[in-house]
């Protein structure tokens, strides 16, 4: 073990240990929420059964790649083995992506229908309500196809577009987060406050989420993604980017083709950083929206 792989097994081992507890919370919250049904088949509400099964991919998925480490441009794996495949794990990310985004559309939708707004006649704000959660899952839908197509053909703009979609997506709901923390809060009525409780705790999730995600996407992330030189230094690698291929050679390549590293050199604090928050924070933002935010009856 060198200097530059002393970090590799404690921080992977401390990634594995987060997401086997997350994967114990989240099938904790399933198994109490479809038992005191009578059975998944027996929830009624659609809404809480889609949240149940978006949290679970999210989860599961965010499980599997704390394990099969994989960073895409490059194709390095933690372990040299198929279940490592840039390509398989990217495959299993539009799952997962699509139902993050899916849990904070449909969160922030069922927030308006419990806790409606009174002002029917200001257009801009109705399209912000019943709109912008549609918009958000458009962004993270559309990212989808470049991130996709960059890990076939090892293009790191159509990454950058893809997390420029990101960022836009919730940019687009950050508008609508404030908004709805600002009724959840102005409510006084302790009966009301009450049967809100849950949205009120969502509201402030969101918004904090939208907060945080937005300034790291604008003050970091895109500004090292396309107009920064010293990206060099956090994101890039120590080791040459693999040639591209094309056609058909190069999905296969993408699939099955997988560079085993633990050099600090060739991860980059940037990338561990991106990895250690994606696979703990939005882990638990999934795990606490699957309880589905609701009004109480």
């Amino acid at each position: 073990m060198t200097p530059d792989t002393a970090w590799a097994w404690p921080w992977w081992s401390a990634m594995v240990a987060v997401n086997i507890i997350n994967v114990i919370v989240c099938l904790t919250i399933f198994r109490r929420t479809t038992r005191s049904a009578g059975g998944f088949s027996n929830i009624t509400d659609q809404y809480q059964k889609h949240m149940l099964i978006m949290g679970l991919i999210f989860t599961m998925v965010g499980a599997y790649r704390a394990v099969f480490v994989s960073r895409y441009l490059y194709q390095f794996a933690w372990f040299d083995v198929l279940a490592n495949s840039s390509l398989l794990i990217r495959f299993f990310a539009i799952f997962a992506e699509l139902s993050f985004a899916g849990l904070f559309a449909y969160a922030m939708l069922r927030f308006s229908k419990d806790l409606a707004s009174n002002n029917h006649t200001n257009p801009a704000l109705n399209f912000i309500e019943s709109r912008s959660p549609y918009l958000l899952f458009f962004c993270i839908f559309t990212a989808q196809f470049f991130a996709t197509i960059a890990t076939i053909n090892k293009n790191n703009t159509l990454f950058a577009i893809e997390e420029t979609l990101w960022t836009a997506g919730f940019l687009l709901i950050l508008p609508l987060a404030f908004i709805q923390l600002r009724r959840a809060l102005s409510i006084k009525a302790e009966a009301e406050k009450k049967r809100i409780k849950m949205l009120l705790t969502s509201s402030k999730v969101i918004f904090a989420w939208c907060i945080g995600y937005c300034s790291y996407g604008v003050f970091f992330h895109l500004p090292m993604d396309f107009f920064s030189d010293t990206a060099n230094s956090t994101m890039a690698v120590t080791t040459a980017m693999p040639v591209a291929q094309a056609g058909l050679a190069a999905v296969w390549d993408a699939f099955f083709i997988v560079n085993e590293s633990k050099e600090f050199g060739d991860w980059g604090f940037g990338f561990l950083f991106w990895h250690s928050s994606y696979f703990s924070i939005c882990v638990w933002l999934a795990i606490f929206l699957m309880r589905a935010p609701r009004a109480q009856e």
